[in-house]
């Protein structure tokens, strides 16, 4: 039996095919290496992201690039009802007397330091330019202390052992420590919160200047040389 011949069938070959490329491929190909480009190159500006400020080298030390608090940062505007009755001390103000606990557990009274020239600070050990400002506090009580110079440092809130350990554990000071455990001198003198805050008292309990912010040692001098007794 004779098989039937087949009829050869023809076959059509797409030019992309016989190139084995794809147009389609090929352009989403492009446009991905486009987008990759532009994200190299312009992605901080895509993203609302500014390129890093290069802060050049100073020598310019960190207190002296500090500006101090205005002393009327805190007014009656912000200040709740319960610490209205406090007050707000000014400079000519005479300084509200206290009595609290040193690190050992002594009481001292600044009405003790009457006739002496006398520096209250207000900080805290978690309080940064605290710290930074601590060394120049020293540095005017190892100077001025044969003047009668009396430095006072509250410490705000804190437990007597945290105090202790970074007051003379730490930093190695030798000017009085004290403990404002429920910032209540802070609040009688108007301070509320600022950190640090420092009243320069003359002998006759007169506030004399008040310095809100971190202090350098040539800026204590100059408060200090308001309330040193004049030397002959």
């Amino acid at each position: 039996m004779d098989r039937p011949e087949l009829e050869p069938q023809e076959t059509t070959t797409e030019p992309a095919a016989r190139s084995g490329r794809n147009p389609v491929i090929i352009i989403l190909g492009f446009t991905l290496l486009g987008l990759a480009l532009a994200l190299l190159l312009f992605g901080n500006s895509l993203f609302g992201q500014e390129e890093p400020v290069v802060v050049a080298p100073t020598d310019v030390p960190v207190l002296d690039q500090v500006p101090a608090f205005p002393t009327s940062a805190i007014g009656p505007a912000e200040i709740s009802p319960g610490e209205a009755d406090s007050g707000i001390l000014e400079v000519g103000d005479e300084a509200v007397d206290f009595t609290l606990n040193d690190l050992e557990g002594n009481p001292v009274s600044l009405a003790d330091f009457r006739g002496r020239p006398v520096v209250v600070n207000f900080w805290a050990t978690w309080c940064a330019p605290c710290r930074i400002e601590m060394p120049e506090l020293q540095a005017a009580h190892e100077k001025y202390q044969d003047q009668g110079l009396v430095i006072l440092a509250l410490d705000q809130a804190e437990p007597a052992d945290v105090a202790s350990d970074f007051f003379y554990g730490e930093m190695g000071l030798t000017f009085t420590p004290l403990l404002d455990v429920d910032s209540d001198v802070a609040l009688s003198f108007g301070n509320f919160g600022v950190l640090p805050s420092t009243y320069f008292i003359d002998p006759d309990g007169v506030i004399s200047d008040i310095h809100r912010g971190p202090m350098t040692l040539e800026q204590i001098e100059g408060y200090l040389a308001k309330i040193l007794p004049e030397q002959s």
